[in-house]
Order: C-alpha cells, then sequence, then structure tokens
C-alpha cells in the first residue's frame, strides 16, 4: 500500500485536501513531505503523510475526526 501526502487546508469545518505525491516506501515519502514542508507557507495549511490503500482511503482518514484521549487525572 503507498504512502500519500497530502497539503490540508481547513475551511471552516471542511477540510481542503490536496494530493501532492505517493510512494511506495516511507521513507521515500518522509524525505519529500520534510522538503515540502521546508519550501511551503504552512501558515493556512499542514503537509501530511498518510498511509492507505488507495486515495479514497487516505482522504477518509484524513477526514476523521479524532476525539481527544481521557484524562485519567495523572497527567501533570
Amino acid at each position: 500500500m503507498p504512502y500519500y501526502i497530502y497539503r490540508v487546508s481547513q475551511l471552516g469545518p471542511i477540510k481542503q485536501l490536496e494530493k501532492l505525491a505517493a510512494f511506495p516506501m516511507f521513507k521515500d515519502a518522509s524525505a519529500d513531505a520534510k522538503r515540502l514542508r521546508k519550501e511551503t507557507d504552512l501558515t493556512n495549511c499542514q503537509i501530511k503523510i498518510i498511509f492507505g490503500e488507495n486515495e479514497l482511503q487516505a482522504e477518509e482518514a484524513l477526514r476523521t475526526v479524532r476525539e481527544a484521549d481521557p484524562r485519567t487525572g495523572e497527567e501533570s
């Protein structure tokens, strides 16, 4: 399964996703994502790597809202 690189922008409640590249190996995807982060103005966006069977699965994972971990009271 490939690793996809996306530019993710938040427009209100909607995430705008722009696929930038796909790589078969994480090492290559990571190197390209780091390069893009250095070259891109990240004021209104993020560069993210996502692993997926296909583009649709990758985009669904990026759009999924994650809930915060519950607090146990032991955190400092």
